[in-house]
């Protein structure tokens, strides 16, 4: 099973275009994929989300065997966007030994004494592997963005303030560091959960309220959401600067996470499908010890 073109298309910012984040819909698509009886929508998207699984679990297998390219995949949302969930649905089927995550949180001292994309590239996947940015080098086009005193962590500066200049840069920096790696092999799929404010509180208080949930909730959660409409402007503008043809962004609904874990499983087996990895091959000598080894066990 494939994610239409054209569903593809709508999801993916297409490159010198503008993100458009608040004419998009964070609950469904305006192409319809999941069928029109709304009864049925959870249960189909689930049914998908199976397929891609499987589908995945046998595109990264040649991904390994051919170890030609490695597959990155970048997750930015705002909190409670499912994130978590959706590495661990859509993952379910793929070899851990051919997948690794990376989650992001505050940078050790280590990392604040280098650039801000030093700690990105010393985890990135190698050939043959599946990476997860849960939160990436990101960050720092959207937390140092709505909070501009952190540019300063590593060499603190109370005087300083923040040129017109950082924000422009830093997405070339990390526009041309994407294209690099895509040029070495590795392919870059971003995909941004879009969740709405009122979901993110829907599933705060439910986090709130369930004892077995209570661990989940950060009083931080709270106070990042204050900035809701400063995250949501950092984001419209790192979407519509870096979103490439070497590393497009797509723009997920998040509201509905049976659709969401769907949609992120048909988008990563396209990227694989995308690199035409043929059936791994072997040479002559190869096929020839292979005969002699089945000949030595038939023979005991």
């Amino acid at each position: 099973m494939k994610l239409q073109t054209a569903l593809l298309d709508e999801l993916m910012v297409e490159p010198g275009t503008s993100a458009g984040l608040d004419g998009r819909s964070t609950e469904s698509t305006t192409i319809e994929w999941k069928g029109s009886n709304e009864a049925t929508f959870k249960k189909v998207a689930k049914k998908d989300l199976e397929s891609f699984v499987d589908e995945l679990s046998e595109a990264q297998r040649r991904l390994w065997a051919n170890d030609t390219h490695a597959l990155l995949i970048v997750l930015q949302a705002m909190d409670a966007a499912g994130k978590d969930g959706t590495i661990r649905h859509v993952m379910s089927g793929v070899n851990p030994q051919g997948c690794k995550v990376e989650a992001f949180r505050q940078p050790s001292r280590e990392e604040l004494a280098h650039d801000f994309l030093w700690r990105a590239a010393k985890v990135l996947p190698e050939r043959g592997m599946i990476g997860i940015f849960n939160r990436s080098y990101y960050e720092e086009v959207l937390v140092a963005r709505v909070h501009p005193e952190l540019l300063g962590r590593g060499k603190p500066d109370p005087g300083s303030t923040v040129s017109d200049r950082v924000w422009p840069d830093r997405y070339e920096d990390i526009n041309d560091f994407e294209r690099h790696l895509h040029r070495n092999g590795t392919r870059i799929v971003k995909i941004f959960l879009h969740v709405s404010k009122d979901e993110q509180k829907r599933r705060f208080l439910k986090r709130l309220d369930d004892p077995d949930k209570n661990w989940k909730f950060s009083s931080s959660d709270l106070v990042e959401r204050r900035h809701w409409d400063g995250y949501r402007t950092a984001y419209e503008e790192t979407l519509t600067a870096t979103s490439t043809s070497w590393a497009p962004w797509y723009v997920v609904p998040a509201d509905h996470k049976s659709a969401l874990r769907a949609l992120v499983g048909g988008i990563a087996v396209h990227a694989i499908d995308q690199l035409d990895l043929p059936p791994p091959q072997i040479g002559p000598d190869a096929q020839e010890a292979l005969a002699q080894a089945k000949a030595e066990l038939l023979a005991e």
